[in-house]
């Protein structure tokens, strides 16, 4: 269960969880974790600080195996819509990693502007994606031309430039922190952070 998020279970959960904690994730703070998958962040974070965790993804067994490694208090829902399961407001942060990089362009917007309504005020929104600009990158995007042309196409993989990300953040109500390529182990298979506060 633990290779169905791309494999590395706690190395990666570590460089994550690490990534929200430089971004302000602190005690007592609450965060959402868009597709949190089998867990790999929720296991990171329950060793490293105390917060109130919501993870959400779209596949139940993954859900399960996450609960069954997650604090007795961290909370997991079962969502397959464009919104988050939560009240406006509730959240300091929010994360999605590895989500975009599945999903159509309108799909992570919608999150964004969901993303936006649950996070208070000055809370920071954390996503990993792909880019062209980046020549690791480019490997991703060729075994995925291969895979259409032998008619094998496993997931999607989805790319979003810069211009996107800022375009983005700024029509959903974000502003851009930063965004992070030095840690090309951050987020799996070498993709960019983008650091949003929400305005």
């Amino acid at each position: 269960m633990s290779l169905a998020v791309g494999g590395d279970f706690e190395r990666t959960g570590g460089l994550l969880a690490d990534a929200l904690i430089g971004a302000g994730l602190r005690d007592g703070m609450r965060l959402l974790d868009l597709g949190c998958g089998s867990g790999r962040v929720a296991s990171a974070l329950a060793e490293r600080v105390r917060i109130d965790y919501l993870g959400v993804d779209v596949v139940a067994e993954l859900l399960d195996y996450a609960r069954a490694r997650a604090p007795a208090h961290y909370r997991f829902r079962l969502n397959t819509t464009l919104d988050l399961p939560a009240e406006a407001g509730a959240f300091n942060m929010g994360c999605a990693f590895s989500v975009f990089t599945h999903l159509q362009h309108e799909e992570s917007y919608a999150y964004l502007e969901a993303f936006r309504r649950v996070l208070r005020p000055e809370g920071r929104l954390l996503f990993t994606f792909l880019e062209f600009a980046r020549e690791d990158h480019w490997p991703v995007f060729s075994d995925t031309v291969g895979a259409v042309r032998e008619h094998r196409r496993g997931h999607l993989n989805v790319f979003i430039e810069r211009p996107v990300v800022a375009l983005w953040a700024q029509r959903a109500g974000f502003r851009v922190e930063r965004i992070t390529p030095e840690r090309p182990d951050v987020g799996g298979p070498g993709q960019s952070l983008a650091v949003l506060s929400r305005a």
